[in-house]
């Protein structure tokens, strides 16, 4: 006679990311983080008006990955002049970094001129469940706090606040925002761990079943951050598109993992081959002109744990990613 083993519930990423919020509040000082409050919210400024660093960078990603991930910052090899990088790491990738890390919540007040936008990521997102992704994930997070990072260079106005701490269903006090500007240090940094992310989000975009991701990890070289933001966010995209490697550890049949390393790498979009900056200009910044598709890792091993076989994707195009963090706009 046998028995199933039950399985485990699904972790709650508010919860474990709490702790992450805490000591990065409570290390503001070290971190040169900035700390006020907005609507009764706690804001943490990583680069607007306070320096931040590649340390708060570091701890802000391992926060927006709900406390499922692991980043840490050191060698990474591919482009020779750009030795170090990020390293990520999740033992549940799809929670962690779609679940949590993806940028998916659109965030706006007001109009014209002094008009409010972000794109909400973190472990908030689960309580506030915006998104039809949530239903797919199956997922649905409860807690009495909540917390999110925004790539911006302003902070919200506290009308936002209150409707972002009431779609979660949280007291305002009980919320954190973590804002972190492209061309900073800590948002150069938490924008190049989302590597693993950006290639979960694409072989989702490719319809391979979420509930085959067993594991994965990822490696991206750290660019130089500051200059405008164009500058930044042609630059932290190419670390990913031009530098970006990512191991998938996936169940299933060896000729479905074998199609999706082919068709996951950046290389399999029509606009690959030009630094991001040059493709975002040509289309005149509008972002939703450019292929879907060029958003993924440079490189990509699937690993299909049934046979043990692996199988490559892509390549690394070091003279882009140089040409690219040498390049100001």
């Amino acid at each position: 006679m046998t028995t199933e083993t039950p399985s485990a519930p699904s972790p709650s990423l508010a919860a474990l990311a709490a702790p992450l919020v805490e000591r990065l509040v409570a290390d503001a000082a070290v971190l040169r983080l900035g700390l006020q409050r907005v609507g009764g919210a706690c804001v943490v400024d990583a680069g607007i008006g306070h320096p931040g660093g590649l340390e708060a960078g570091r701890r802000i990603a391992e926060l927006c990955m709900g406390g499922l991930g692991r980043v840490a910052l050191g060698p990474v090899p591919g482009v020779a002049d750009w030795p170090f990088g990020v390293t990520v790491h999740s033992a549940q990738p799809v929670l962690a970094c779609l679940g949590s890390q993806y940028a998916g919540w659109s965030l706006s007040h007001g109009s014209g001129k002094g008009a409010f936008f972000a794109l909400g990521s973190g472990p908030g997102r689960a309580l506030a469940r915006q998104e039809t992704l949530f239903d797919e994930l199956g997922y649905r997070d409860r807690a009495d706090s909540a917390a999110f990072v925004l790539e911006v260079g302003t902070v919200p106005p506290a009308e936002l606040v209150a409707h972002i701490a009431a779609t979660c269903g949280i007291a305002a006090e009980r919320l954190t925002l973590v804002l972190t500007p492209t061309q900073s240090l800590a948002g150069t940094t938490q924008v190049v761990a989302r590597v693993l992310e950006v290639a979960l989000h694409k072989l989702h975009a490719l319809g391979f079943p979420l509930d085959r991701v067993v594991d994965g990890i990822g490696m991206a070289p750290l660019p130089p951050p500051g200059g405008g933001f164009l500058t930044a966010m042609g630059r932290t995209n190419d670390a990913i598109l031009y530098g970006g490697t990512v191991h998938l550890h996936v169940t299933g049949p060896d000729d479905e993992a074998e199609d999706l390393a082919k068709r996951l790498p950046s290389s399999a979009s029509r606009d690959h081959g030009r630094p991001f900056a040059e493709v975002f200009a040509a289309v005149k910044g509008d972002f939703y002109a450019i292929d879907s598709m060029l958003f993924s890792p440079a490189r990509v091993i699937v690993t299909a744990i049934d046979s043990g076989r692996s199988f490559h994707g892509g390549a690394l195009t070091p003279d882009l990613v140089e040409r690219s963090f040498r390049d100001v706009r």
